[in-house]
């Protein structure tokens, strides 16, 4: 697939702190990618570099196909800060100005203002919307000049439940539409709903890089129980297919290395004399996969 975005080994030092350290990952066209990690991971950071905005200290990134390009970058629609209109103007005189900003056709922004859903409200002044009304209308200017990639730095932060499912489903939208999106957030939830590639940074790394199924798609673990728990946990020890058990107040945890059938792990132990009285095979959330990335990383 086409490469709209290559970063090579990209470090950002702040005097004594390294904000970004050595990364490197592709962004393939058509894809939603999230770039997720912890406040402070170095996120916001990579994202001011490739849009020109923070000098790196070293590394470099290429734009489609083409490095440094101020040209390739009127191709990219970007949000990485609070929106910032004229409060006593209306959304549509808003908009406006960012279209003479952008060279953009005024026919664009009904077209823009409508795929928001704020077409009904144009008239209306910037200072009477929602914090999630104004980050929709930030969505709108981002899109006039119909980039081919459009960036969001913690598009949901501050909003309500209702305003975070709406700014969702927007993102949908564009992305239904072919547009290559890399969105920014520290919500796992965020990203794991809108994006199919995910890259997890942490203190400034890159811990992760690929697809949100892969990232999943590990063997999971059992849950096991049995009346005599020693005796369990001595059992699974002398079997090939964990790497790892831990025995809680109530189960036994065994990380499965190797992948094996809940039938036949059941039909193993009670030839070992162990009979089960709780058996539950477990995928682990993405939510648990992440933390286990960044605490392995800590």
């Amino acid at each position: 697939m086409d490469k709209v975005l290559e970063i090579n080994h990209l470090t950002k030092k702040f005097n004594r702190l390294t904000a970004v350290h050595d990364i490197n990952f592709s962004v393939e066209k058509g894809n939603v990618y999230g770039l997720l990690g912890p406040n402070g991971s170095g996120k916001s950071t990579t994202l001011g570099m490739v849009l020109n905005v923070v000098n790196p200290t070293s590394g470099s990134w290429k734009w489609f196909g083409k490095e440094h390009s101020t040209e390739s970058l009127k191709k990219v629609g970007a949000i990485i800060e609070r929106p910032n209109f004229y409060p006593y103007l209306s959304a549509e005189k808003n908009l406006k100005i960012v279209a003479e900003i952008k060279e953009a056709p005024l026919s664009k922004i009904e077209e823009k203002l409508e795929l928001v859903g704020l077409l009904e409200r144009k008239k209306d002044k910037f200072s009477s919307f929602s914090l999630g009304m104004k980050q929709r209308l930030a969505i709108a200017g981002a899109l006039l000049n119909d980039p081919l990639v459009l960036i969001l730095d913690e598009p949901t932060n501050g909003l309500d439940p209702q305003g975070i499912i709406q700014i969702r489903q927007i993102i949908q939208k564009i992305a239904s539409t072919g547009t290559t999106i890399i969105l920014a957030s520290h919500l796992l939830d965020e990203v794991e709903k809108v994006c199919n590639h995910v890259v997890i940074l942490n203190k400034g790394k890159t811990v992760y890089s690929g697809s949100v199924e892969t990232m999943s798609a590990g063997l999971g673990f059992f849950e096991l129980g049995a009346s005599n728990m020693t005796d369990l946990v001595e059992a699974l020890h002398t079997l090939p297919y964990f790497n790892k058990i831990t025995q809680g107040a109530y189960w036994v945890t065994a990380i499965i290395d190797k992948d094996i059938e809940p039938s036949e792990l059941n039909r193993i132990l009670f030839e070992k004399g162990i009979s089960l009285n709780h058996l539950v095979k477990r995928k682990e959330s993405l939510e648990q996969q992440f933390f286990n990335l960044i605490k392995n990383q800590n």
